[in-house]
C-alpha cells in the first residue's frame, strides 16, 4: 500500500468515526430544560481556567444522556464556548438551594463558581479547580 493510499484509507476511517459521533449525539432541541439554564452575572466570574466578564451565559450538560458529567458554558446563542470540562456530581443541599454557589476569591479577583444546580434536579455539578 502506498503512502497516499494509506493516507486516504486513514481519512476515510476518521470520516466514518466522526459521522458515527454526529449520528449518536442528541440534537440541540433534545436537551432538557432541566439540564440547561441562562444565568446573568453583574460582575466578572471565573470557572476553571477562564475568567468571564459580567454578562449572560448558557450553562448546560454537554452530554445530557450520559453518565459523564461534562458541563459547557457558552454565549446565549451558543456561538462561543467559554468552558467545557468535567465536573463532580454532588447532591443538592436543599430544595431552596441557589442555582449557583461561589467559592472565595482574593480581593479584586472574580468570584469562582463552585457549584451549579440545574432546575428540578436533586443533584448539581461541582467545578474542579486545580
Amino acid at each position: 500500500m502506498t503512502n497516499q493510499m494509506h493516507r486516504r484509507a486513514s481519512l476515510a476511517l476518521v470520516g466514518l468515526v466522526l459521522a458515527g459521533f454526529a449520528a449518536a449525539s442528541p440534537s440541540v432541541g433534545a436537551v432538557e430544560s432541566s439540564q440547561r439554564i441562562q444565568l446573568t452575572f453583574s460582575k466578572p466570574i471565573s470557572l476553571p481556567g477562564v475568567t468571564l466578564p459580567a454578562g449572560t451565559y448558557l450553562f448546560e450538560r454537554a452530554l445530557p444522556d450520559s453518565a459523564v458529567e461534562i458541563v459547557r458554558v457558552s454565549s446565549q446563542d451558543r456561538r462561543f464556548v467559554y468552558f467545557t470540562g468535567y465536573t463532580e456530581l454532588v447532591a443538592r443541599p436543599g430544595r431552596n438551594a441557589p442555582r449557583i454557589t461561589f467559592g472565595e476569591a482574593v480581593a479584586g479577583a472574580p468570584a469562582p463558581i463552585k457549584e451549579w444546580y440545574p432546575s428540578f434536579t436533586s443533584s448539581g455539578h461541582r467545578f474542579l479547580y486545580r
